[in-house]
């Protein structure tokens, strides 16, 4: 077990927190403040125990100096300022004489902002790359690290790694909880079934050769399902294909067939827009120029009568294209199913998240995870550098 921050005293300290604030803007405005708001619970906790609070995090990625201006994090410091009913302070560099000022004049309680540590990608990737002398200076300015930003979690860089090598640390509530809730996937209640969807295969290779052998079922949908029926030899029309990874499609239905559930109907369109006429039919009925962008009405069925039985499933990418209000029907179907039973559900990061989100389940179950990557990776069965920087309890 990691130390968190409950394992430290706080009082007087200077907490450097590492937060995930990548959101999204739209016209120099936040759209979606989910990432702030995950944050709020152990900002709020330090300032509770009289901490001088000092955050950190990145926003959008910085090659060019034309990326500074619209990755500036101040529109964060506004937006946190009113969630938390309280002044944020906001420096707008990442080091030098402003930012030890405005530290230096934290009285306990204070929060303070630091400017998109990605800016410090301008010149070397010092962010990126996890620069030594970076992670020592941003170190020097707190007592305390504190990471609480999942999302990056995969990454090694100046902000989580680089600090945590320096400072005494331990996670944040956020991934405290992410860490416990996906600890239940270690020795899952039975049966045990994995939902893939999304786009690319290639994407996934990693998290189904690691779960194909833990799960007693694996769900095949979304757009990645057409790659999979065409490694079996089906009709599957101008629907997406992920060409590069038949083969690997290939093995896996060979030696795991009798786990697999792939797609036996879609509803089909000529192309991905709303207001296109769609309808629903067999695979060998698939049109040349037709493409799969949803499950059909008996594949739902199919997927209700394993579901029906599992205790524990794990959900990563959409069955449909949902951003489209035509296509998001198995998305959502599935989402009424595992929400209308005692389960353990866990939501995988990334776009399954935000499909829960928009259709308003993403709350009603056991736990929707904000990592994107860093959730594929722990998936994988990988380590995560900024998780594996921590100090152990």
């Amino acid at each position: 077990m990691k130390k968190t921050i409950r394992d430290y005293d706080l009082n007087g300290k200077r907490v450097l927190i590492r937060c995930d604030f990548n959101v999204p803007l739209k016209d120099g405005k936040i759209i979606d403040d989910t990432r702030i708001r995950a944050s709020l619970e152990t900002i709020q906790y330090a300032i509770q125990e009289n901490a001088k609070v000092i955050l950190f995090s990145h926003l959008g990625r910085v090659k060019e100096k034309a990326d500074l201006a619209k990755n500036d994090l101040r529109v964060v410091s506004v937006r946190l300022s009113e969630l938390l009913n309280k002044k944020v302070a906001f420096v707008d560099e990442t080091r030098g004489e402003k930012v030890q000022e405005a530290v230096q004049n934290l009285q306990d309680g204070d929060v303070l902002l630091i400017q998109n540590t990605r800016y410090e990608d301008l010149d070397g990737k010092k962010e990126s790359s996890n620069d030594q002398e970076l992670g020592e200076y941003w170190a020097s300015l707190g007592d305390i690290f504190i990471n609480d930003a999942f999302g990056t979690a995969h990454r090694a860089h100046a902000s989580n790694v680089g600090i945590a090598s320096h400072l005494p640390s331990g996670v944040g509530f956020l991934i405290e909880k992410e860490l416990k809730a996906l600890s239940l996937l270690e020795n899952p209640k039975r049966p045990f079934t994995v939902i893939m969807g999304g786009s690319k295969v290639e994407d996934k290779i990693g998290v189904i050769e690691n779960l194909i052998t833990k799960a007693d079922f694996l769900i095949i949908g979304g757009a990645m399902a057409f790659t999979f029926l065409k490694a079996d030899g089906r009709n599957i029309g101008s629907s997406l294909l992920d060409s590069q990874n038949i083969d690997f499609c290939k093995k896996i239905l060979a030696q795991y067939r009798d786990k697999i559930l792939l797609p036996k109907d879609v509803e089909v369109a000529l192309e991905l827009s709303e207001g296109t006429p769609h309808h629903t039919c067999l695979l060998r009925d698939i049109q040349e120029n037709e493409m799969g962008l949803d499950l059909g009405p008996q594949t739902i069925e199919e997927i209700r009568k394993i579901l029906k039985d599992s205790q524990t499933v794990l959900w990563n990418g959409p069955l449909g294209a949902y951003e489209v209000d035509s296509y998001k029907v198995a998305t959502e179907e599935v989402l009424k199913i595992l929400t209308s039973e005692e389960k353990c559900v866990i939501l995988g990061g990334g776009d399954i998240v935000a499909a829960a989100s928009k259709l308003g389940y993403a709350d009603k179950v056991t736990h929707a995870s904000t990592g994107g990557g860093a959730t594929l990776e722990y998936l994988e069965g990988k380590k995560l550098p900024g998780i594996e920087c921590i100090e152990n309890q």
